[in-house]
């Protein structure tokens, strides 16, 4: 299942110039690692995690907290231009393992919520983020403006929370919250974000 992610990681963002490697896979079984919640997280990545703060590391858990299915740490500068120890242990994606391809989960088994997560970890907020028709929202010019996540893939009648307001919500963007059949691309200048964030907070790090 990890090489069928893998596959659909790099489908996803291969198009925008950003690869993913495999470097390598562990398997835990601890109970109380599997939902991530609280001191359990913090001890889980301060055991498992590898790598500097330009390598991503994602924990698929079996019984992620309060149901979600996922979570992921933004780019950040600590200090002056340097990255403390404990966020390196702290960085990363939480992701349910069942949303892997091939997973139980019912909508949500194409290995999109993977895809979701590491956006955050490039830097991408969510299309909907501010839940308004107004304001910085996602600090992406292309993307429509959205003021109400999307489940599902609504694409008829097309999903439009922002009817004052040029175009429908984007639907398909990675970052929504759709189904992972109706997800399809990220953007240019979502594409320019995360390469932008990437060499001014990750690259070398």
């Amino acid at each position: 299942m990890a090489n069928a992610q893998l596959k659909a990681m790099n489908a996803a963002y291969n198009p925008h110039n950003i690869n993913f490697v495999l470097e390598g896979t562990t398997f835990t079984a601890n109970d109380s690692w599997a939902s991530g919640e609280g001191q359990d997280g913090v001890d889980m990545k301060a055991a498992l995690r590898q790598g500097t703060y330009d390598t991503l590391n994602i924990y698929f858990q079996t019984d992620l907290y309060g149901g979600i299915l996922g979570v992921c740490t933004l780019p950040s500068n600590i200090g002056s231009g340097t990255v403390s120890p404990s966020t390196y242990v702290s960085d990363g994606c939480n992701v349910q393992a069942n949303t892997m391809p091939g997973g139980t989960i019912t909508g949500y088994n194409l290995g999109g919520t993977a895809i979701h997560e590491t956006g955050h970890w490039m830097g991408l907020l969510h299309t909907f983020e501010g839940y308004s028709c107004t304001g910085s929202g996602d600090y992406i010019s292309d993307t429509p403006v959205e003021s109400v996540a999307t489940s599902g893939c609504p694409a008829k009648p097309a999903k439009d929370s922002c009817t004052s307001v040029a175009g429908v919500d984007p639907i398909h963007n990675y970052m929504d919250y759709s189904d992972d059949a109706c997800y399809e691309a990220f953007t240019p200048a979502q594409q320019v974000r995360m390469q932008s964030l990437w060499a001014l907070y990750r690259a070398g790090r």
